[in-house]
């Protein structure tokens, strides 16, 4: 998805038809970023999913030692269910180490640096655990589908079907990325705007809100060319 973001749009210059700028109140949004500050958004958002994921065993193993060593928990209705909320300080301190990385990696930072763990919007450790193995589940269709247009453009039908809705190859793929890369990251999701905006576990709730949309988007038929079955389901090759 980064080397998406880097091949398809220029982070300094919009393209006619594909400005990644969003504007709170307008199809969801509930954040308001110039195109520039939106591709940078994304792209440090990105290259922090990633370093979670490629931290995910160190993670995972820390997030069971809070859950069985850390102070006691109590049940309480987070607006989730019932969830045990329990602190998380060795994910915590793990979390803000991969954040500062991250941060001096991209050379900065747009938006909040909150991270949510152990309140009523991520629970405990394990639950930290599975927002954060949802992201291949939510970017490989993505992924999946993109790569599948140039296989469907051998098709004399699905040909058809693209070179009518969307024009060319590269536009098609171009009309699902500007699409996600604007409000699979626009601070939507959350019932409240506290809850959603720009902080780091915010950024994922866009990302699920906008899974959650697919099927009325326009492009949403190339999902289904392709295989797609779902987001939390088999994919087909």
């Amino acid at each position: 998805m980064i080397s998406y973001l880097k091949e398809f749009f220029d982070g300094n210059m919009p393209e006619e038809g594909y400005d990644l700028s969003i504007n709170s109140g307008e199809s969801g949004a509930r954040l308001s970023h110039s195109h520039e500050t939106q591709y940078n958004y994304v792209f440090q958002s990105l290259m922090l999913w990633k370093e979670i994921i490629d931290n995910m065993f160190m993670l995972w193993a820390l997030a069971e030692d809070d859950l069985l060593y850390a102070e006691q928990y109590k049940l309480t209705d987070t607006g989730q269910g019932t969830q045990r909320l329990q602190p998380c300080p060795q994910v915590s301190r793990v979390m803000h180490a991969i954040l500062a990385n991250t941060q001096n990696a991209v050379g900065g930072w747009i938006g909040s640096s909150t991270i949510h763990l152990g309140d009523h919007n991520v629970p405990n450790a394990l639950m930290f655990i599975d927002k954060y193995t949802q992201v291949p589940r939510i970017l490989v269709p993505i992924i999946t589908a993109v790569e599948g247009i140039d296989r469907l453009m051998k098709d004399d039908c699905s040909c058809a079907y693209i070179k009518t809705a969307f024009g060319t190859a590269e536009q098609a793929k171009k009309a699902i990325l500007v699409d996600f890369f604007r409000h699979g990251f626009d601070g939507s999701g959350a019932d409240n705007f506290f809850d959603a905006g720009s902080c780091i576990d915010g950024r994922l709730t866009s990302a699920w809100n906008w899974c959650s949309n697919l099927q009325q988007k326009k492009y949403a038929p190339l999902f289904l060319l392709t295989g797609f079955m779902g987001f939390d389901g088999d994919f087909q090759k």
